[in-house]
This record gives structure tokens, sequence and C-alpha cells, in this order.
């Protein structure tokens, strides 16, 4: 654990991501709602566009979402599940691609009394990370 408590846990972006869930989340095409805090205090939120084909998780639609207001770091991101399910960890895949956009990104996790943030790696500990390709060889 990295000394994290539940004071720690950005609140107003959990209530954000929830209220979108509430109000925006119909149907099976968006169950659940993301909310981001960009570096300049901004809140982001999204939905999922679930398909059978694979359609963009929550916090993916959230990365684009950000950059298209010109949010460009996110610091802290929660997912928020519809029909008051309650914050919800990101996939293996959301994991992945947040590590590589925000390498400093926490994410908020549990449920309760028990929420958290977190570092992204340490929900996705000794990854392969995408930037280290581009590195230039000396």
């Amino acid at each position: 654990m990295d000394g994290t408590t539940a004071q720690d846990v950005d609140r107003e972006l959990v209530e954000a991501a929830t209220r979108v869930a509430r109000e925006r989340c119909r149907g099976d095409n968006h169950t659940v709602a993301a909310a981001g805090r960009g570096a300049d205090g901004r809140i982001v939120t999204a939905v999922n566009a679930y398909h059978f084909t694979g359609g963009p998780c929550a916090e993916l639609v959230l990365i684009g979402a950000a950059a298209a207001q010109g949010v460009y770091e996110l610091g802290t991101v929660v997912a928020v599940g519809d029909r008051e399910r309650g914050v919800i960890p990101p996939c293996g895949r959301c994991r992945q691609v947040m590590l590589d956009y925000f390498p400093g990104v926490r994410v908020i996790v549990g449920g309760g009394d028990a929420l958290r943030a977190v570092p992204i790696a340490e929900l996705l500990p000794e990854t392969y990370v995408w930037a280290d390709h581009q590195l230039d060889a000396e």
C-alpha cells in the first residue's frame, strides 16, 4: 500500500462520475461513466460506448474527451457503473492505455469506505511500457 488514505480520495471526482452514470447511462450501450481531473483542476466526464465489436470503455472515451477539451494531463481517474454499482476498477486494456498516456495518473478503486487512489503502475505491475520502444538507443 502506498499510504493513501480515504481522505486522499477525490470525492468530487467520484460524485461527478456517479452523477453522469445516473443521468446519462441508459440501456446496454452506455453502462459506465468515467471522470478525470486535469492538471489544471478541471473535471472531464465520459461514458462508454458498448458495442459487440469491442466499443471503447468509459476511461478510453475520457482520454479522447479530455484532449478535445484541451486537457492533456489527467492526474486522477475514476469509473462508476450504472444502476448504482459504484466505483469499478479499470479493465486490463484501460490500465495499459492509462499507463502509456499518463504514467503518473492515480486511479480510484475500491468501494464504500474502502475507496483509495492508487498509482496506475500499482494496478499493472511489471508491465511493458509502450513508450519504451521510442527511446533512442545510445
